[in-house]
């Protein structure tokens, strides 16, 4: 059962960090098309603060039927509009992909794709990306990596697509999390913190491109 126009959504959104995918936002159904629906801009919860979305960003939505019975789905932002006030455009789901059980499985993919990153002090290193999406990445990196958390960069993907070109993908990231694997190397965890719309778009792009990819095999 789809929600109706006028529908309270709860919203989370996919994100590396683990505070800001576990906050919870509300928003209200505008509109719809065959497609789509258009929803507000959500509003944290218990607070008066919006959160701006972007074009790509994951999200799982949730909502509650006349039944009472709460339901869930995945989807992404895929576009804007300017009407009164501005609406957030997201994929709507088939019908076979709304459950009465919570899947978190966002638009993330296994990715090797090679990075440079610059420090704020101006040092730069080459890496390896682990999975990549339209929130963040997670990066590997060596003992002499030296990044830390809360640490800001300036990043630049090389990003390959089936019609073999390369794009030169470039924003700013936060690491928000280090972690140590077993093998003794460190997997970086990074959120998108300033990055231009097309610029995201080519990542998501690239996402889409490798879910086909998996898909095929």
């Amino acid at each position: 059962m789809f929600p109706k126009i006028n529908e309270i959504l709860y919203i989370q959104i996919a994100s590396v960090d683990e505070k800001e995918e576990h906050k919870e936002y509300k928003s209200r159904i505008a509109d719809m098309d065959d497609t789509s629906f258009l929803i507000e801009v959500p509003m944290q919860q218990g607070s008066s603060r919006l959160k701006r979305l972007f074009f790509g960003e994951e999200l799982s939505i949730s909502y509650i039927t006349e039944e009472g019975v709460r339901h869930y789905f995945n989807t992404y932002v895929s576009g804007f509009e300017e009407d009164v006030v501005r609406l957030v455009r997201i994929r709507k789901p088939l019908p076979g992909d709304i459950s009465k059980i919570q899947r978190r499985s966002f638009l993330r993919v296994q990715a090797n794709i090679e990075m440079a990153i610059q420090g704020e002090d101006l040092t730069r290193a080459v890496g390896l990306t682990e999975d990549i999406g339209g929130g963040g990445l997670s990066i590997y990196g060596e003992i002499d990596f030296s990044l830390k958390e809360g640490q800001k960069l300036k990043c630049w993907l090389l990003v390959p697509f089936r019609n073999s070109t390369i794009e030169h993908v470039n924003f700013e990231a936060e690491v928000v999390r280090i972690k140590t694997l077993e093998t003794g190397r460190l997997l970086c965890m990074l959120k998108f913190v300033q990055i231009a719309d097309s610029e995201r778009q080519k990542i998501i792009k690239f996402c889409f491109e490798r879910q086909l990819d998996y898909r095929v095999k």
